[in-house]
């Protein structure tokens, strides 16, 4: 099944905040969650937990 435009689950990639140009890809509500999401999530590069931001 192909995701739309503005599925209700949006695929969000999450960018390290190091600057590294890690990332992570999950999913998130837009309901729930209108704002762009921040996790602190592990950077292996910089081997650490750091905040990772949702970028579009």
């Amino acid at each position: 099944m192909a995701s739309s435009g503005k599925d209700l689950r949006p695929l969000v990639k999450l960018r390290s905040s190091a600057g590294t140009g890690y990332t992570y890809v999950t999913r998130k509500n837009r309901r729930n969650n209108p704002e762009r999401l921040v996790l602190r999530k592990y950077d292996p590069v910089v081997r650490r937990h750091v905040e990772f931001r949702e970028s579009r």
